[in-house]
């Protein structure tokens, strides 16, 4: 679709300089694309549909914005055939979709406002942190000297073509398959379902190294549209992208997995925030024992197709490993540590400002300059989750009222309440029937998000 909102109107200022109009295209110059608009025109005319009203094309016919997407424009008198065929339609939900099945419980304080850092006192954020420093006080850091590599990355990370954020990424990623390997989850007959998959990196390099491993394949997580994805390039290994938010997938509905029958694998390289969580309800929700977990309210409509339409088939999971990121983006709702919460006196009020606090553990290793810079110039495909989002504003040092802490205390902080949230993962997957370690898997200097979750099953542990 044309984004015709963000483009300044008005003829190209220089024709010549942009080589002028492709032969049957049309005449608009583009200031936003600095570039023609490649539209075919009909015969005779200098302007597409899109344009005519804006160039020197009038008619009787008036085009209007789409109601279901106004950044593109439709004829009016044909606006009811186009609104059948429109890309921004609702589209019929695959059979996989199951609304809100990975949600947390909504608890009776679900509406309850949260409090911001800024508005504490400086009496609030020193309770605050003794709190935190009692909380975590018997809790053990993740484990160190877990930074791993694999055979099947040598080449690549020895190619001197590396620029410094390519070299990162592979690192992170040969550290990944480091410890697929080392917990025996390579080998052949599973499925590989990639969380928040974007382009497919991941699964690409685990295909590489379960070379030899037949009957391998993968499932692709991604609610957003991506580009240059690397799946389509594969030939052994089938590769599938579920185009769909991981809140409302079941697993046990995904007609390949139905038939295979396969064990999963369910991998991730900096799930965001509450992604995590998703993840975690996703595979091991309602395939282990729930006792002690809530099941999410949902309603009487939706409950009846739960169990109208209730899955044959169980999935087994046969491991995890994911690479966390972004607490400050965890949602409590969804959260899947509230039972450890509670059971340390914590509610939703101390989960949000602990919550907002472990941004303190990546921004506060930046200089202000960093933070300031770091979404500027570079390929976007490749920049960190935590580096692109600058949107969390307690990464300010000023937020806090009158609390003076040095760039240390305030990562000590921040990597406190990270480790706070990690164990009650830890801890739910330990009641869910699994084995679950934190460990680091890489040198901050390659990522300030450098800690990875993994989990077996009680009985392969």
């Amino acid at each position: 679709m044309m984004d015709v909102t963000e483009e300044k109107r008005g003829p190209c200022p220089d024709p010549g300089a942009a080589g002028g109009p492709l032969p049957g295209r049309c005449s608009h110059f583009v200031h936003r694309k600095k570039r023609f608009c490649k539209m075919i025109v009909s015969e005779g005319k200098k302007y597409c549909g899109e344009h005519a009203e804006n160039g020197e094309e009038q008619n009787s016919r008036m085009r209007i914005p789409c109601p279901l997407d106004p950044k593109h424009t439709v004829y009016e008198d044909q606006l009811q055939k186009h609104l059948k065929k429109c890309n921004s339609r609702e589209k019929p939900q695959p059979v996989f979709y199951v609304h809100n099945v990975n949600s947390g419980a909504v608890t009776a304080d679900a509406s309850q406002d949260q409090v911001s850092l800024s508005s504490l006192s400086k009496e609030e954020i020193k309770e605050l942190a003794d709190r935190l420093l009692q909380v975590t006080k018997g809790l053990d850091p993740p484990l160190p000297d877990r930074k791993l590599c694999h055979p099947a990355l040598h080449e690549a990370l020895n190619d001197p073509a590396n620029g410094d954020s390519a070299s990162k990424h592979l690192k992170q990623q040969g550290s990944i398959l480091g410890h697929l390997d080392r917990l025996g989850l390579l080998g052949p007959s599973r499925c590989f379902v990639e969380f928040g998959a974007g382009r497919g990196k991941l699964s690409h390099w685990v295909n590489n190294a379960a070379d030899d491993a037949e009957n391998i394949h993968f499932l692709l997580v991604e609610r957003a549209t991506t580009r240059f994805k690397v799946d389509g390039k594969q030939r052994k290994s089938t590769f599938q992208r579920l185009h769909i938010d991981i809140q409302h997938l079941c697993l046990d509905r995904v007609p390949s997995l139905v038939e295979k029958q396969l064990p999963v694998i369910g991998i991730g390289k900096h799930l965001c925030g509450a992604g995590t969580d998703l993840a975690l309800r996703c595979l091991v929700h309602h395939y282990s024992n729930p006792d002690g977990e809530p099941r999410c309210k949902r309603s009487r409509t939706d409950a009846e197709q739960t169990v109208r339409a209730e899955p044959p088939y169980r999935c087994h999971v046969d491991g995890i490993v994911i690479a966390l990121c972004c607490h400050h983006r965890c949602d409590w709702q969804h959260y899947v540590g509230r039972d450890f919460f509670e059971k340390l006196g914590l509610g939703q009020r101390e989960f949000g400002l602990f919550q907002r606090m472990s941004s303190w553990a990546t921004c506060g290793a930046r200089r202000p300059a960093q933070a300031e810079n770091s979404g500027g110039k570079g390929n976007s495909e490749d920049m960190e989750e935590h580096d692109a989002d600058q949107k969390n504003g307690d990464c300010n040092t000023e937020s806090v009222q009158g609390l003076q802490l040095s760039v240390e205390e305030r990562e000590h902080f921040g990597r406190l309440c990270k480790l706070l949230l990690d164990r009650g993962r830890v801890d739910y997957l330990e009641r869910m029937g699994y084995k679950a370690s934190l460990e680091y898997y890489t040198e901050p200097e390659v990522s300030l998000e450098n800690v990875i979750l993994t989990a077996l099953p009680q009985s392969d542990s």
